[in-house]
C-alpha cells in the first residue's frame, strides 16, 4: 500500500472530478495520490477495506491503513490543504449523522446537479503525478 494519503473517487461525477482539481491545487506537497473507483486498482483499494464501487461513497480517503469514507472523508482531506481549508476539520464535532446526512443528500444527486461523464477522467501529463 502507498504510505501516501490516497483518494479513491467516483471518476464519472463531474462534482469528484473538480473536488479532485481542487485538492491538487492545494496539495502544495504533493502528497495525496488519487484514483478512481471505476479502475482496477480503485476497485483493488475498495475492496482492501470491504468497500464497493457500489456504495453511496463518491469519495473514500485513506491514510494510514484507514478508510474514511462520507463527510469523514471530506473533512480529513481538509486537513491536508493550505490557507484555511484545515480549519474545516473542526466540523468534526458535528455530531457524525448530522454531516453524513449532507453529504448523503449531495452525493445521492451529484449526477443530477452536477452532470456525468461518459468515462473516467484521464489525467494530463502535468496531473498524471497525482495518481496511481
Amino acid at each position: 500500500m502507498n504510505s501516501n494519503p490516497i483518494i479513491v473517487f467516483d471518476g464519472i461525477c463531474s462534482l469528484c472530478n473538480s473536488a479532485v482539481i481542487f485538492i491538487i491545487k492545494r496539495d502544495k506537497k504533493s502528497m495525496i495520490k488519487f484514483v478512481a473507483f471505476q479502475t482496477e486498482k480503485g476497485k483493488e483499494i475498495l475492496q482492501q477495506f470491504n468497500l464497493t464501487t457500489q456504495s453511496n461513497h463518491s469519495i473514500v480517503f485513506i491514510e494510514k491503513g484507514e478508510a474514511y469514507t462520507q463527510s469523514t472523508a471530506t473533512l480529513k482531506i481538509c486537513k491536508h490543504l493550505t490557507a484555511g481549508w484545515p480549519l474545516m476539520y473542526g466540523f468534526i464535532i458535528v455530531p457524525t449523522f448530522i454531516r453524513n446526512g449532507i453529504y448523503q443528500l449531495i452525493a445521492k444527486n451529484r449526477y443530477h446537479w452536477f452532470g456525468k461523464k461518459e468515462k473516467c477522467m484521464v489525467p494530463s501529463p502535468a496531473l498524471s503525478e497525482h495518481f496511481l
